[in-house]
């Protein structure tokens, strides 16, 4: 075996590590965004049962301001009305027509001041049936809201600890293959991961960088052809592979490229 052959195994193996170590953090990296998601979701529910009991909050205050203003202006009409019969009683005593017409007016303007906290007294009760109509359809949502959140909460308990079960796996088979890595290239592969977190060791598709999809010049395409040494994309700094490595084969990613290139040529 000549050297640049060495090379080229040598660089392909590993990469086939670090590929590995890649779908399993690819794994790792979905089983996070899962449990975002869920976690969502369930803050979203107490975000809304939160509104919900301010909103009922605020609703009982309301309605009790409404009650203590029912209240005043019962006693406000009551006492109009007390007022207006003393004066009919009053009225019916008076011979002289002078304090007759007098107390006549006295008793129009009582009326009327009668008739102003009656309609009040009826606004008021129109209002404190709507508040109360209200308050009632928020506390069905809380009721319902409450239990819904009760109800996910419980399968975002049982979802995590799944989710966790299986991080703890993926995690395990990451260390074992972490040991066969090449320390240096490993330290590269985890800066960028890092910083993307997502796919950094990449094929080229159709002379572009599979990761950001820009075209390569025909060295760049040509070196990583070769494999004597890692090459990275220029624009994004992913590492590049050729995906038709017969070194890559029994990897995750080259058997389905290279099926999916055979289903292209049969439909062709």
């Amino acid at each position: 075996m000549t050297q640049k052959q060495e090379n080229k195994s040598s660089i392909l193996d590993i990469l086939t590590v670090i590929l590995g170590i890649q779908e399993l953090d690819m794994q790792m990296i979905q089983l996070m965004r899962l449990k975002k998601d869920r976690e969502k979701e369930l803050d979203s529910i107490n975000n809304l049962k939160k509104k919900l009991m301010k909103q009922q909050a605020t609703k009982d205050e309301e309605i009790f301001r409404l009650k203590t203003a029912l209240r005043l202006s019962e006693g406000d009409l009551a006492e109009t009305q007390e007022k207006i019969k003393k004066l009919e009683q009053k009225q019916s005593t008076i011979k002289k027509v002078e304090e007759f017409n007098a107390l006549s007016q006295e008793m129009a303007q009582a009326d009327r001041e009668r008739n102003s906290r009656e309609k009040n007294l009826s606004d008021l009760y129109d209002k404190l049936a709507e508040e109360e109509d209200s308050l009632k359809t928020i506390k069905e949502s809380l009721k319902t809201t409450s239990e819904s959140s009760l109800i996910l909460e419980q399968e975002i308990i049982e979802r995590l600890k799944k989710l966790n079960e299986e991080g703890k796996v993926l995690l395990v088979r990451r260390e074992k293959l972490v040991k066969d890595a090449d320390p240096e290239i490993f330290g590269i592969y985890e800066r960028l991961l890092k910083n993307k977190k997502d796919r950094v060791v990449v094929p080229i598709e159709n002379r572009c960088c599979s990761g950001c999809h820009i075209t390569l010049t025909a060295q760049d395409e040509n070196l990583v052809r070769k494999a004597e040494r890692l090459v990275f994309c220029e624009h994004c700094s992913r590492i590049l592979y050729w995906v038709q490595s017969e070194e890559l084969e029994g990897t995750t990613i080259a058997p389905v490229r290279q099926r999916r290139r055979r289903t292209r040529g049969a439909v062709t």
